[in-house]
């Protein structure tokens, strides 16, 4: 069945050391997804080669990474889940996109000017033409939501712009304008050294940020090493203002306990962070241990890892390869029948 009303695909890249911030504000509302959606993840690999990678550690990342997936609760059997590069149509449709993309379109795409930096005459093409392969990721299952956050808003945006200009230029009602699928409780996870700066896996520290593959006692060392202020807890959110490190766990303490922010402060206001901390320590070891224990269990049989993304794959180009096949037809391509 090619055509859903109810469809979502998201995407992550195989670049290991998923962490905590990856957790809150992505993965744990996948989870969720599965019960309204179906709900199509994949592991983007052909994103990763827009950067120079190791090959050996691509598709070790590329485990983990599905490692870390199943492990925090999507089902191989209720989604789809595969990595990218083993459906072609997601290419074939990119190049198709190629073609109907305006290179104005790309110019305003900041990401490539943030990741790009200063060399930006020696970024790969991939780099900067990689929003239009995205929109192929999404529109090769017609999907009809799609999870973003704020630095994907602009690209979501660009994969509306070139369904729409597709359909308007062969006059036809082949792909959906997907929708947005954002969530009030995905939480803006920042650094653990640094409350105005993302928790990122290419920060140099590892005190910046909780891996999922942490074990207990370096999730509670580096909360506990967590930078703070000298203050006590406020009892209200407004007394968090200009105080980033102490918003950012406090924040996280709100997303990990399902509370909100204002109700962690009614029961830590006027505490210090020698209190606030071993509570969140505590908290964030109970929730993460049977993450990072399910991981390692998964980590030791590849073979079973690979399995699962075959059959991900498989399912996958069941949906793609019809649709595929309509792009093909409406375009004026020969030799493409529908299996």
């Amino acid at each position: 069945m090619t055509e859903s009303a109810n469809r979502i695909f998201s995407g992550i890249q195989p670049t290991g050391n998923l962490h905590l911030g990856n957790y809150l504000g992505a993965i744990r509302n996948w989870v969720t997804l599965q019960d309204d959606f179906e709900s199509i993840y994949c592991v983007v690999d052909l994103h990763a080669v827009t950067v120079p990678q190791d090959p050996a550690q691509l598709r070790n990342s590329t485990r983990e990474v599905t490692a870390s997936l199943i492990a925090s609760g999507i089902s191989p059997e209720r989604s789809i889940l595969f990595n990218q590069s083993r459906v072609p149509q997601h290419a074939q449709l990119a190049w198709i996109f190629n073609c109907v993309a305006r290179l104005g379109w790309l110019n305003r795409m900041t990401q490539f000017k943030e990741k790009a930096g200063k060399n930006r005459e020696q970024a790969s093409v991939g780099l900067y033409s990689y929003p239009i392969l995205m929109a192929a990721d999404i529109l090769t299952y017609k999907a009809t939501h799609v999870p973003v956050g704020e630095d994907q808003k602009q690209h979501l945006e660009l994969t509306r712009d070139i369904a729409q200009a597709f359909n308007s230029h062969y006059e036809v009602d082949c792909f959906p304008l997907p929708e947005p699928q954002i969530f009030g409780s995905a939480t803006r996870v920042m650094s653990l050294r640094d409350g105005s700066s993302k928790m990122s896996k290419s920060d140099m520290s590892e005190l910046s940020r909780i891996n999922l593959t942490d074990d207990n006692d370096t999730i509670a060392a580096k909360i506990r090493k967590a930078k703070t202020d000298a203050d006590a807890l406020p009892s209200e959110a407004a007394g968090l203002a200009g105080r980033p490190e102490a918003e950012n766990l406090v924040g996280i303490y709100a997303a990990m306990a399902s509370m909100t922010v204002d109700d962690v402060l009614r029961e830590f206001g006027g505490r210090g962070f020698g209190d606030f901390k071993p509570a969140l320590a505590a908290l964030a070891v109970d929730q993460l241990a049977p993450i990072g224990a399910r991981m390692r269990e998964l980590l030791e049989n590849p073979d079973e890892l690979d399995a699962i993304l075959d059959d991900g794959a498989v399912r996958a180009e069941a949906i793609a390869r019809p649709i595929l096949a309509e792009v093909h037809e409406i375009v004026g391509f020969l030799g493409m029948p529908v299996k």
